[in-house]
């Protein structure tokens, strides 16, 4: 049985404005994949919390952060407008399981993540409640993507420190003061600046090609998924000997394995860029990730590949702010292939500093990869994406996920690609001298 409990809130920063670059662009995305892109998920709660609890954080949020009250403006033949209210009512889903309330819980992230939001009319967040037994199991939170980002969802879980005592008034930017910020002339300089460098990359890799056929399948994207000690146990060992972050490392096999088949080099990659760097963004609760471009030339020793690669991406990082209908203008104008994302969402990236990092993998850890076919999609933006994240089952592995267009690398392609960054990492840590020529 599910209930809906009315949570009226109100709070400071009403208006209405243009969307943010960051807005624009996943709004370029979410049409061209129809994919809604939300983001959240679910969370145990202790013994003894209660659903009023859940109904004042969700309360708090609310009337703190203008983000949660921002709703879409459609108009003909102009880009929709953000716009924020002063107050309202959000809305906490109370489920009742019947048995298992982990199983309940579940289901209503499913569909939380599942379902579009209705962007004019539907607050950006939806909470549930999920009781067994009348005892409180579960909370779940699902953000539009247009609203936040998971560094803007950290900030959120930090401001409810001042949960009880209500805290002093933030002074963040919020996403209407932001793209009025980028509106300006200092603004408007820093995405011509950002694209002036996008440009240069462009003309420095081939024209487009007509594709080869891969495999074409339908759906026509399909996702393996590999978990694999030895890239877990490779990745610690080049840091250790580099000195150099481990998702550098990571971009740099990623470069290595796909110029394999052809022997073509340079390879271009884009990164997601969280911008948070940026003056005045820290504590943004609001969406700041762009993407950024990069092209790695992986000729020569592999340990040269990661340096190339961190200059590659610490330059696509400082380039990864601009308004993305002038970049959408620039690969009308300059089209290339570059529909390739690399994003390591594993925590704590850095230089491991304890001697057992300079472990190599054995033929043990690499007999010991799984993988397994996940997601199947019938659009996407992308001709392949490589994801990163700490194993899944909380083991010392690595989960890579690749999702990829069959019609240009089918599912044995897939699955090559996947043998083959395994094998480049597991070559550079115990050789460190894999080539794209092996």
């Amino acid at each position: 049985m599910t209930s809906r409990i009315l949570v009226p809130f109100q709070g400071e920063g009403a208006g209405e404005g243009p969307m943010t670059w960051a807005q624009g662009m996943m709004w370029r995305t979410m049409l061209e994949s129809g994919r809604s892109m939300n983001i959240g998920g679910t969370v145990a709660l202790p013994p003894g919390t209660t659903v009023e609890a859940m109904t004042r954080t969700l309360r708090f949020l609310m009337s703190r952060h203008p983000a949660l009250r921002t709703r879409l403006r459609f108009t003909p033949d102009s880009p929709p407008r953000q716009v924020v209210a002063a107050a309202g009512e959000a809305v906490v889903e109370v489920v009742d399981a019947e048995s298992d309330p982990g199983v309940a819980a579940e289901t209503l992230r499913e569909r939380y993540l599942g379902v579009a939001f209705e962007y004019a009319a539907e607050w950006p967040v939806r909470m549930g409640v999920v009781r067994c037994g009348g005892a409180v199991s579960h909370v779940v939170l699902v953000y539009c993507h247009l609203a936040v980002d998971s560094f803007g969802i950290d900030e959120l879980v930090r401001d409810l420190a001042h949960l009880d005592d209500g805290g002093s008034p933030r002074e963040s930017l919020t996403p209407l003061a932001i793209a009025a910020r980028e509106r300006t002339p200092a603004g408007i300089n820093k995405s011509k600046k950002s694209l002036r460098y996008w440009e240069q990359l462009l003309l420095s890799l081939p024209a487009p090609r007509v594709a080869a056929h891969g495999d074409a399948r339908e759906p026509r994207f399909w996702e393996l998924t590999i978990r694999s000690p030895a890239i877990h146990l490779a990745l610690r060992a080049i840091t250790h000997r580099t000195g150099i972050e481990s998702t550098f490392v990571a971009l740099a096999a990623y470069a290595v394995a796909r110029a394999r088949p052809t022997g073509g080099t340079p390879v271009a990659a884009q990164l997601v860029v969280g911008n948070r760097f940026r003056p005045g963004y820290a504590d943004v609760v609001g969406l700041l990730v762009q993407n950024g471009l990069c092209v790695i030339d992986v000729d020569g020793p592999f340990d040269d590949v990661v340096r190339r690669a961190w200059n590659a991406a610490t330059n696509a990082f400082m380039h990864g702010y601009y308004d993305p209908a002038a970049l959408a203008a620039l690969l009308e104008r300059v089209p290339r292939d570059i529909a390739y994302l690399v994003n390591d969402r594993r925590p704590g990236n850095t230089a491991a500093a304890d001697p057992a990092a300079a472990a190599m993998p054995a033929a043990g850890e690499v007999k010991a990869t799984t993988s397994w076919w996940s997601r199947k999609l019938d659009a996407l933006t992308y001709t392949m994406i490589v994801n990163l994240d700490a194993a899944a089952d909380g083991t010392d592995a690595v989960d890579v996920a690749i999702l990829a267009d069959t019609h240009a690398l089918g599912p044995d392609g897939i699955e090559a690609f996947a043998r083959d960054l395994e094998t480049v990492l597991v070559d550079a840590a115990s050789e460190g001298e894999p080539t794209v020529a092996q």
